[in-house]
């Protein structure tokens, strides 16, 4: 049995120190140990806990002599053996010890304090929720954290978004020296926009959202239906996040409420019979209107195990491109990718495709068994030239015809920033390839990362096209949700083409408005049309829905007055006591022909006050609440943040994964910033 806590060598092969001959012989041992496999998946995440936070911080500019001392570090030449101050018991046990020398080369160099500052040690402690960052890259406690080299590193201006690091020997320290060569790269501009402009100066935010407007309330006299496509996106939530973290609002247009619900677990019934997911409707008042309603339609599907996951065949589409040059692109698609690789099993393959200024095969289709090949061509990657987005994509999908797994999960995950400027650019020739694809059994999954020329448009638009989700990966901690903990949900479809539709009863409502899904509404006539694409739902995946309901006998309201139709019967108020109908048509991940289910929702079931209503209900409408104040809804009636932080805090819950109490924390910082811009 291995001691991994007394053997420092797996701390350097995670951190990417060993030689070649060293690396192999750890690589030769985790293709056959999944004891080393986790205990090495431990220590990444520890380490890009850190990298993520000491990204997150400000750094000052060098002065002269910090720079001088810091490219004479650079250059010496490193010892042919290294020692590794790397404490016993680190991270597979929850702890992580990081230690890093100045980079002082003189005694002439040496400045009073550094190696005290060099050798300060970051504890990791991961008990989950306490005081968290929200974008953080893992849940764990600040309170009782120290984050390594912290005054290092603001010392030596180690900042990801600023600087190139470069691995030495210091020959005056038995330790491992990071030494950073600073460059005149992108950094964030105001608001969490970027540009490709010098250190301290502030750049265009080119970010691309398509325009939302909310739906509207429709009289169910005159307009009994409603349609549309299920989702189940989360990017929005982890965008905005990411916005209201650097201290602004996100744009109007970048809230999609509809994924800031689905973001969270809720406790759904699993379902019991042979359709692949279970439907629950709720209805309760709604919190910025009393004499309105809010009701609740949700979708869940099972769980699936790891064991029960069919074999995968993976295409990694990524770009590569000089867009992706920020810690938060390229370095971070790498993080999530290799947790992704660390979960892999023999039957499982993958190959690695890039665009740039053109489009290559990384690597061929190998084995989840040969972990060791796949992290290599992972960590081979670098960023530079124009985007041929359209190359990469029929590149990658050939690929995955080529090994196509029958009864197997076939799928191309893209990780990109969206921007695509050579090559096929149009949007129109983009989600045509992609629909062509997807009729062959190649899904897409799209993952975006980066801020300042996020396309998000684009990317939602594709991944809606290609029978796959869109996740925004703001940190290493939103990749092991959407890659790791979700693995299921993101790649493994029991459903397609899933389509709701609902029918008021005008004795009981006199009007309804949609909430979210304003670019899922379809045509009434698409709800039978087996050739209209809709939504996919994943095993472990839930899907909430939310409708603004208005009582029979009061007013609804609208824009403008329709007047009353001439030759329609004019509804009975008390004639049913059926609320509404609700009809979900589904095919099976392979079936071509839909099938029909069908719930009423009874008048009955009307709960009259919120504290009577389920915690989830509560909170669905806290977190749709939160997404009109944040959007400035014109329906947002008398809503406040208080109320809405009020209603959050008292629907949290058991909340095992901290996820709700971060959407508390942003809430309150929403609270406090001003309106975004129209």
């Amino acid at each position: 049995m291995i001691d991994f806590d007394d053997d420092p060598k797996w701390t350097a092969y995670a951190l990417g120190e060993l030689d070649a001959a060293e690396r192999a012989e750890c690589d030769q041992i985790l293709e056959t140990n999944p004891d080393a496999r986790a205990y090495v998946a431990s220590l990444k995440e520890a380490i890009g806990t850190i990298e993520t936070q000491l990204a997150a911080q400000p750094a000052p500019a060098l002065d002269e002599l910090q720079r001088k001392r810091i490219e004479k570090a650079a250059q010496t030449p490193k010892r042919s053996k290294s020692r590794w101050l790397f404490g016993a018991g680190a991270a597979a046990a929850g702890i992580a010890v990081i230690v890093l020398a100045s980079s002082q080369t003189s005694s002439e160099d040496r400045v009073a304090g550094d190696r005290e500052q060099a050798l300060r040690v970051g504890r990791l402690d991961r008990e989950k929720g306490q005081d968290l960052p929200m974008g953080s890259s893992s849940a764990i406690s600040t309170s009782d954290t120290t984050i390594a080299l912290a005054e290092a590193e603001r010392k030596l201006n180690f900042h990801a978004r600023n600087v190139e690091t470069v691995t030495t020997a210091n020959p005056q320290v038995d330790s491992v020296q990071l030494a950073v060569v600073t460059k005149n790269v992108t950094q964030p501009g105001p608001a969490g926009g970027v540009g490709g402009v010098k250190t301290g100066e502030a750049g265009p935010n080119t970010e691309a959202y398509a325009r939302i407007d909310d739906n509207q309330f429709y009289t169910t006299a005159k307009e009994p239906l409603s349609t549309f496509s299920i989702d189940v996106d989360t990017a929005s939530y982890a965008n905005l996040r990411r916005y209201l973290e650097s201290g602004a609002r996100p744009p109007k247009d970048a809230v999609r409420i509809e994924e800031m619900l689905n973001y969270f677990k809720y406790d759904y019934a699993a379902p019991t019979g042979t359709d692949p997911f279970s439907i629950a409707t709720e209805v309760g008042p709604a919190p910025w209107n009393p004499k309105h309603q809010v009701m609740r339609v949700s979708l869940a599907t099972a769980m699936i195990d790891n064991a029960q996951v069919p074999a995968r065949n993976l295409v990694f589409l990524i770009d590569t491109s000089g867009s992706m040059q920020m810690a938060n692109k390229l370095p971070l698609v790498k993080q999530s990718l290799t947790m992704l690789t660390e979960s892999l099993r023999e039957q499982d393959q993958i190959s690695i495709v890039t665009y740039a200024g053109s489009a290559g095969l990384v690597l061929p289709p190998t084995s989840g068994h040969n972990k060791g090949a796949i992290l290599d061509a992972l960590g081979r990657l670098e960023a530079g030239g124009s985007t041929n987005g359209g190359a990469g994509i029929q590149l990658a999908y050939a690929t995955a015809l080529r090994t196509m797994k029958k009864g197997g999960i076939n799928r191309v995950i893209l990780c990109s920033d969206g921007d695509m400027n050579v090559g096929i650019t149009s949007e129109g020739d983009l989600t045509r390839l992609i629909e062509k694809e997807r009729e062959k059994g190649v899904f897409l999954t799209v993952l975006g990362y980066g801020m300042g020329n996020l396309k998000d448009a684009t990317m939602e638009k594709l991944a809606d096209r290609g029978n796959g989700n869109y996740a925004y990966i703001d940190s290493a901690f939103e990749a092991r949700k959407v890659l790791v903990k979700q693995a299921g949900a993101t790649l493994v479809t029991v459903a397609k083409d899933v389509k709701l539709q609902l029918e008021f009863n005008p004795t009981m409502v006199a009007g309804h408005r949609l909430i979210g899904y304003e670019n899922r509404v379809l045509a009434h006539a698409d709800f039978n049309n087996d050739k209209k694409d809709a939504g996919e739902i994943g095993a472990g995946h839930a899907v909430t829905a939310l409708y603004e309901i208005v009582p029979a006998g009061l007013p609804v309201p609208t824009d403008g007055k329709v007047d009353n139709l001439k030759y329609q019967t004019q509804p009975t108020p008390g004639a049913s006591n059926e609320l509404l109908t609700v009809k979900i048509r589904y095919k099976e991940p392979n079936g071509s022909q839909s099938k029909l289910l069908s719930r009423v929702v009874d008048g009955e079931s009307v709960r009259k006050d919120l504290q009577s209503t389920s915690t989830d209900f509560r909170w669905a409408t806290a977190i749709a609440g939160f997404g009109m104040l944040l959007r400035e809804s014109p329906y947002r009636g008398t809503l406040t943040w208080q109320q809405v932080s009020g209603l959050a805090v008292g629907a949290r819950g058991q909340d095992v994964d901290g996820y709700r109490i971060q959407a508390i924390k942003l809430i309150d910082r929403a609270s406090k910033l001003p309106p975004s811009a129209p």
